[in-house]
């Protein structure tokens, strides 16, 4: 028997099946840090879509076989600490291909023809003062003909780059920052910061990833260009593109990730004079979550936890 423990269920809003094999399955809405010990005592496994997992939880549950990830990202748990004590970590893959990619493009979009502007221009009543037809106020510009780079070559930023091509856009998929060699199909980190018109962010969060954009690679970037960020928080440093977006250095950005979610509210994205920024986007951590796509979610992870018991764990990660 299989004692199942969902740590957030309400993360995810899609129907879970029973899992065919013996098993003991308790939901929680929501957990707290201080909870998750005391809730994941006596379980095998564990279900987490945001809730940490570190290495001293992990000490603490030695009945614990299997950590369930509902999402792509593993940066909440500590997977040495995993490895040491011979627990299974599977995350989901695929399931976001399509939903991510789409609010990828509906923040480039936004953006590049200045959607928020024009509705602030129409709330203000210069279209309905207008001597002729149309207005100038503000630039638009096409994806069609615009470098789009990409960073982060698994499932999502594929995803990207198919609808960039399918845009007519020239797609430029970024080598690994400071890697000594560019592979074939690539182009360098550098070159691809200074030569797209957008880029999206598709890597995980890790040590190497952590502030991968700061001052440094947002000043190496076309005064013209948009940052999208639908990963994760950490990959940039908020601070440094807040300043970015008040003093021109690069023309916009849009965000569906913070580095700490829920935010506090001093976080620097979330200034009410920034949010106020036609050329600024920020939504709550959503790309993901197209009802399709968590149900998606939800079925890849009840096929990781059959294989898991099975003994042929899937979606392993390393």
């Amino acid at each position: 028997m299989q004692r199942i423990v969902h740590l957030d269920r309400a993360s995810v809003v899609a129907d879970f099946r029973p899992p065919a094999f013996a098993h003991d399955w308790i939901d929680y809405p929501q957990t707290a840090p201080q909870q998750v010990v005391e809730r994941l005592r006596g379980a095998s496994i564990a279900i987490t879509n945001k809730v940490p997992l570190p290495a001293a939880v992990i000490e603490a549950l030695p009945e614990l076989r299997m950590i369930a990830v509902a999402a792509t990202g593993t940066n909440i748990i500590d997977l040495d600490a995993c490895r040491r004590h011979g627990i299974v970590v599977s995350n989901i893959r695929g399931y976001a291909e399509h939903t991510v990619p789409e609010h990828v493009f509906a923040l480039l979009l936004a953006l590049s023809r200045n959607l928020f502007a024009w509705r602030a221009t129409i709330q203000a009543g210069a279209w309905q003062a207008a001597e002729q037809f149309c207005l100038f106020d503000h630039p638009i510009r096409d994806l069609h003909g615009a470098t789009l780079g990409i960073i982060g070559a698994g499932s999502l930023g594929s995803g990207v780059a198919r609808l960039g091509e399918a845009f007519g856009m020239r797609v430029l998929r970024a080598e690994r920052k400071g890697a000594a060699t560019v592979r074939p199909g690539y182009t360098a980190f550098a070159d691809v910061l200074a030569a797209a018109d957008a880029i999206s962010l598709h890597c995980p969060l890790n040590d190497a990833t952590r502030h991968l954009i700061g001052e440094a690679e947002l000043r190496g970037m076309k005064t013209s260009a948009l940052l999208i960020n639908t990963a994760r928080g950490g990959i940039v440093d908020e601070a440094a593109l807040a300043r970015a977006l008040r003093e021109g250095w690069i023309a916009g950005a849009g965000f569906d990730v913070l580095s700490v979610e829920p935010p506090p509210d001093d976080q620097p994205l979330l200034d009410s004079a920034l949010l106020a920024l036609p050329n600024f986007l920020l939504t709550p951590h959503v790309a993901w979550s197209s009802r399709p796509a968590m149900q998606m979610l939800a079925d890849q992870l009840v096929d990781n936890l059959e294989a898991f018991v099975a003994g042929t764990p899937r979606n392993v990660v390393r």
